[in-house]
């Protein structure tokens, strides 16, 4: 049974609703609404679909706060060298490993959640990255197996970054297809609050974990318990997930071409990489500009500036490490809210404000940083934090919104992916790289600003789609009776 029912004037259902069809997804920008194509949402249903979206991101951020912060010791149990520099490098060697195969994630779950269903892909990669993450706590170490055990790991963090490129566009995608079209921007906000809680709990177990062990523990067995927690993790996304039914979008598009089953099998075919890519190539441009300055400056706050206070500014590794939680436990207060203000105010106005910020502020907000005291550092850092919250509450309803049912979840997960390997996992690579060509501290900030001026590009370029339906898909609402008001506004045009 459907969980958000298309409906009709003037046909009830036995419970008193409204019940009726919904034609056909189109391919380009959303239709007029005609009578016949509102969709009415269960809130239930909902709260769950977000539910589960969000802790699947919350998941793979839990096991990326728990890689970062736990490095050094991976290096020795792993990569024991004898040089720490080379045992660190090795590590997060290993670690980027992830990022190379996410496009390749992408473009398979993608068109596959197009096909099948977006339920049963997030189904699937939530059990790949939980099994991905518990296999490392299971790895033994180099001591015991040799050189088998970087081999292993290399393995477990292939498998998580080919089942993350799944995750997030179709995490955005479900949550985004459920929503009403009032409250998109509020409920795809929870997407990144699970994303900073994950990342939270992962890098402040670890820092609990150092502060109560020992190092020969820590290096023994302690630094095992944080991977082996995604068992219990993925066991809960995986129930809450399966618990959920089909998006409505996606379902009256499944619907439909049952219907027409000989034009499905066509579809079907038509259906590709090529279609997803050069089909619709100005939003997926669109959409790798947006992912880019999301994702360089996302990167340079939560995972580059911890390293950029104690390598280049010499300040105390755990202060800075404890500034950083702090700023994003303030930005999952915040974030919900600047949700509510892309929906009222749209998600232009709010992603081009931190394009804008970002430009302004980001030489003033590292000279702070620079300054060495921690109320400096802590206002530098806050600053770009809440800057921060403006890519992360609006980006995961915005960029559903740029692409069509048809292809939604495989088009966004390509672009994404792409976006993300080619320029936000390598935001600490290249700045580092460019601080040490040039001798020049400030590159951090340049490299911010030139993302902003890109991604304020693609805003410019970017269609409004606040309080709009997705393209394809029927007007979206919370209750029969502003469906009703909807029908009946349409109707008398």
């Amino acid at each position: 049974m459907p969980t958000q029912s298309p409906l009709a004037p003037g046909s009830r259902t036995g419970d008193g609703g409204i019940a009726g069809a919904a034609t056909g997804p189109q391919q380009t920008a959303p239709r007029p609404q005609t009578p016949g194509e509102v969709t009415v949402v269960d809130p239930a249903m909902v709260k769950r679909a977000v539910s589960a979206a969000a802790l699947g991101n919350a998941m793979e951020w839990f096991d990326f706060g728990v890689y970062s912060y736990i490095a050094v010791t991976l290096g020795h149990v792993f990569f024991p060298s004898g040089n720490p520099t080379a045992q660190l490098l090795s590590t997060f060697g290993a670690f980027a490993a992830a990022f190379l195969v996410r496009p390749l994630g992408g473009m398979f779950f993608g068109p596959l959640g197009d096909r099948i269903g977006r339920q049963k892909v997030l189904a699937i990669t939530m059990i790949m990255m939980a099994v991905g993450t518990f296999a490392i706590g299971l790895i033994p170490s180099y001591a015991s197996i040799g050189v088998g055990a970087p081999i292993l790991l290399l393995a477990a963090r292939l498998v998580q970054g080919f089942s993350t490129g799944g995750e997030y566009g179709g995490a955005s995608t479900f949550i985004a297809e459920y929503a009403p079209d009032k409250k998109r921007g509020f409920l795809g906000s929870w997407l990144e609050f699970g994303t900073l809680a994950g990342y939270v709990g992962g890098a402040g177990l670890v820092t609990l974990m150092t502060a109560l062990l020992s190092t020969e523990d820590l290096h023994s067995w302690g630094w095992r318990i944080p991977f082996l927690i995604a068992g219990p993790m993925g066991i809960i996304g995986l129930y809450l997930r399966m618990r959920l039914e089909e998006t409505p979008a996606f379902a009256q598009l499944e619907k439909e071409a049952h219907a027409k089953e000989k034009e499905r099998r066509a579809a079907e075919k038509r259906i590709g990489i090529r279609e997803m890519v050069f089909g619709q190539w100005r939003a997926m441009l669109l959409c790798i500009g947006l992912v880019l300055v999301f994702n360089v400056t996302d990167y340079m706050l939560l995972s580059y500036m911890p390293s950029y206070l104690t390598s280049e500014l010499k300040y105390d590794e755990t202060h800075g490490l404890l500034v950083v939680l702090g700023v994003m436990v303030v930005m999952m207060g915040v974030q919900p809210f600047a949700g509510k203000l892309s929906d009222r105010f749209g998600r232009r106005p709010v992603i081009g404000a931190g394009c804008v910020g970002f430009l302004v502020l980001s030489v003033p907000a590292l000279l702070l940083i620079r300054q060495g005291s921690l109320i400096a550092i802590a206002l530098g850092m806050g600053a770009l934090g809440l800057l921060l919250v403006c890519f992360t509450a609006a980006m995961p309803s915005a960029l559903p919104a740029l692409f069509p049912t048809k292809v939604r979840y495989g088009s966004l997960s390509i672009g994404f992916n792409i976006s993300v390997s080619l320029f936000g996992g390598t935001t600490p690579l290249v700045v580092t790289a460019l601080i040490g060509a040039t001798g020049n501290k400030m590159m951090p900030a340049y490299y911010m600003m030139a993302a902003a001026v890109i991604g304020g590009i693609a805003v410019l370029l970017m269609s409004e789609s606040a309080r709009k339906p997705l393209p394809g898909s029927p007007p979206a609402v919370e209750t029969e009776a502003e469906a009703r008001q909807l029908l009946a506004a349409t109707a008398a045009r």
